[in-house]
């Protein structure tokens, strides 16, 4: 049985990921997207040199952001 915050999560094929900023605009657009997965999110954008300033402030925003939005 599936665990509740493994549920929403889109099977993919083993090894193919889309890229980060994807990634990123995914979980902030799905309001059941579990804390610990936006934080590895923010933890994959810090470490990449090139990433878009303007998706380190729409990540920390959703981190910070009430459920009840």
């Amino acid at each position: 049985m599936p665990q509740p915050a493994q549920s929403n999560l889109k099977s993919e094929l083993p090894g193919e990921h889309p890229p980060l900023q994807v990634q990123i605009h995914s979980a902030v657009e799905d309001r059941t997207t579990p804390i610990s997965r936006l934080l590895r999110l923010m933890s994959a954008l810090d470490a990449d040199a090139t990433a878009n300033e303007n998706l380190r402030h729409v990540l920390r925003a959703r981190i910070g952001a009430p459920l009840s939005i």
